[in-house]
């Protein structure tokens, strides 16, 4: 029997699957972290601390193991059945595994000879040298604590000529206390800050609008706002782990003649008094492009949010009176906002979903690039759908007992679907929404 029974024995240990090792640092973590994390998660950067080494990580893998498994991180919130973008940074189910599995097994450090090489990383601009550089004008004081209200710097370019862009980089001078940044190019003949002077930070004046009586009642209409209006284009954003704004190969945007930069900066302290001098570097193109990149957005003013309203839905449709290529979307709202959402209709009658962001975080405002830009031809009805919560549930929810309208402060609220547009480089950018008249005169 005891000779029957050993090679059975050994048999079944033969069948017996393997126990799956517990992932080490050096050779299954550290890869991830450097691909996915090290962009923000790094010293200088805006991210609470950095994941390099295995002394810097280890006490945090419990907290990347709860982070990745309810995909706080990396930041990313596109739906991933609606559109495919080139700057996915959704975390693959097996890279999850391995980093939840590794803090469940103890976060072992490993063979240090498994380490993958450092990733080196731009400590300059990533465009390459700016051909011009603006900054802010000063070194603008941050207190060691306290809530700063948004900030704005107007800048002068002095350009005596329209100037064409092919790339544009927006950098924080501290990125510590630099919570996002929004630059604009403001045309000479705008009436956007005209109170403005260049040398002099200053906060926006509290715009409280109408009483709510005499306040439109919510409607469903939307317009193409900041470009060619006399108004102002959003040409660059920073926001932690965002990216340069690039063009592509024929394309450029266009800073006119005798514009002035605005830069619209949302400082937080962090318990220690700095400085900051943020800047953008600007690369020109070399000849000018067949196509024009202008930024403009969906906006619907007439939003009115209910106290309470944990799902409050405000839409915003316009015709495109022609064929419009779209490669970026970037939804913005403010701390009610819950979701937004990109809806095509098609002369045809069908609905297609562009983008959609069902769990809007306004601390992380995100720039979603189309892997393909998108040709919506003229006759289709592009419409925003955004979802407020101003409910109790809503932890940023400053008061909800209030009645919430359109405004510039963060306790009030916003409707800006933002896109990326490419036309042709001699087209007026108003003519998307309203068809050029066609000349006139006499007949022969």
């Amino acid at each position: 029997m005891r000779l029957i029974a050993i090679p059975l024995f050994t048999s079944l240990l033969a069948a017996a699957p393997a126990t799956t090792a517990t992932p080490t640092f050096y050779k299954d973590v550290l890869p991830i972290l450097q691909n996915r994390c090290q962009e923000c998660h790094r010293s200088g950067e805006a991210a609470p601390m950095a994941l390099g080494t295995y002394n810097e990580v280890r006490p945090w893998a419990k907290a990347i193991q709860q982070a990745v498994l309810k995909k706080q991180m990396p930041p990313w919130y596109a739906d991933p059945h609606f559109g495919k973008f080139a700057n996915d940074r959704s975390m693959p189910e097996n890279e999850i595994k391995i980093l939840s599995d590794w803090a469940v097994g103890g976060a072992p450090q490993g063979n240090a000879k498994d380490a993958p090489k450092p990733v080196t990383f731009a400590s300059g601009w990533t465009i390459g040298k700016p051909d011009v550089v603006f900054d802010i004008g000063m070194d603008y004081k941050i207190p060691a604590s306290g809530t700063i209200d948004y900030t704005y710097f107007l800048v002068p370019t002095n350009f005596t000529e329209d100037k064409w862009v092919k790339d544009l980089e927006v950098r924080p001078g501290d990125r510590a206390v630099v919570h996002h940044l929004v630059l604009y190019a403001r045309p000479k003949t705008s009436k956007f800050l005209s109170f403005a002077k260049p040398g002099m930070p200053f906060v926006a004046p509290e715009d409280k609008g109408p009483d709510a009586s005499k306040r439109p009642p919510q409607n469903d209409r939307a317009s193409f706002y900041g470009i060619n209006n006399n108004g102002y284009e959003m040409v660059g954003v920073y926001v932690p782990g965002g990216l340069a704004y690039k063009t592509l190969d024929g394309q450029a945007r266009l800073i006119p003649a005798g514009a002035d930069l605005v830069f619209q900066v949302h400082y937080t302290t962090n318990g220690k008094a700095t400085t900051d001098r943020s800047k953008v570097g600007i690369v020109f193109a070399k000849e000018t492009p067949k196509e024009r990149v202008v930024n403009t957005f969906l906006v619907n003013p007439s939003l009115r949010i209910p106290p309470g309203a944990s799902d409050h839905k405000v839409f915003g449709k316009l015709t495109l009176a022609q064929d419009t290529k779209i490669q970026s979307f970037f939804p913005h709202m403010h701390v009610r906002g819950k979701a937004y959402e990109y809806v095509a209709t098609y002369p045809t009658g069908e609905r297609q979903t562009l983008l959609k962001v069902p769990a809007y975080d306004f601390n992380w405002q995100l720039t979603y690039e189309l892997e393909k830009p998108v040709i919506l031809p003229k006759g289709t009805i592009l419409e925003g759908i955004a979802t407020y919560d101003n409910s109790p549930n809503n932890k940023s929810n400053p008061d909800p007992t209030k009645e919430v309208f359109w405004g510039e402060q963060t306790w009030e609220e916003m409707f800006a679907g933002f896109l990326d547009i490419a036309i042709p480089a001699d087209m007026n950018p108003t003519e998307i929404v309203r068809p050029k008249k066609p000349a006139t005169g006499a007949l022969d």
